[in-house]
């Protein structure tokens, strides 16, 4: 399934971090004595399927990011920090322009995602192979609310049919290049990978992911990250007694 597919990640991690309402990116910041950065990259590093990792930073935070988590952290599948640009997009575009000449299947992940399983990264390379483009997400829990430009509710679409979007969204080279130079060429800016590529009328496979694969944006999302990471220490001593009592 894998083996003549070359593939390459890329981790957005040139956000500004506005609403963590801290000094340091929140990229940087630390959980359980790791940053989330590390932390991320460690489950794309541990998935033998990956070939490449493509890290797009700040400008004036490539260097920091090289030292500091990329060589003290030993990443080995790291190929290159890349600057990011003005946009998401654009920062993007800069890491799918810094790709490996080999690379056919690409995932692009958020770097503030620090708990992506490996099922899902190999999941998403599966349906990648299959169907040429993938995202990851979850159905919605609440009521979603259509509403007007003067706040009153325009309608209340299905909920049943409304999943939020994740990261890694996955794409066959060719397919995620050609939305991007359309995008670029009609001066238009998407909120995701995928909204440029359903432009284009390419279908794109939706695969259930998990809730705890949030995205650190703010302080709050740091208590629940904190939380996520301990519980998951615990599960993991659980097992480790169960064991050892064998």
């Amino acid at each position: 399934m894998y083996k003549n597919n070359y593939v390459s990640v890329i981790i957005a991690a040139a956000g500004m971090s506005n609403r963590m309402r801290s000094s340091v990116n929140k990229q940087f910041i630390s959980i359980d004595n790791k940053p989330i950065l590390s932390h991320t990259l460690e489950k794309f590093e541990g998935s033998r399927y990956v070939d490449e990792i493509i890290v797009v930073s700040k400008e004036d935070e490539v260097d920091y990011c090289k030292r500091k988590i990329i060589k003290k952290y030993n990443f080995n599948k790291v190929s290159k920090v890349v600057k990011g640009g003005k946009e998401r997009q654009d920062s993007v575009y800069n890491g799918l322009l810094s790709l490996n000449e080999n690379c056919n299947i690409v995932l692009v992940h958020d770097g503030a995602r620090p708990f992506i399983n490996r099922k899902n990264i190999e999941e998403s390379i599966e349906v990648t192979v299959n169907y040429g483009a993938c995202v990851v997400g979850v159905p919605v829990k609440d009521t979603i609310k259509i509403i007007k430009k003067d706040k009153s509710v325009s309608n209340t679409p299905d909920r049943s049919r409304i999943w939020a979007a994740q990261t890694p969204q996955s794409f066959r080279y060719d397919i995620i290049m050609k939305a991007y130079r359309s995008a670029i060429d009609d001066g238009f800016i998407g909120t995701d990978d995928s909204m440029l590529v359903e432009r284009l009328g390419i279908d794109v496979k939706m695969i259930l992911g998990s809730y705890e694969n949030i995205k650190i944006t703010t302080p709050e999302d740091l208590i629940i990250a904190e939380s996520l990471l301990k519980d998951k220490e615990v599960i993991f001593n659980r097992k480790e007694f169960i064991f050892q009592s064998r």
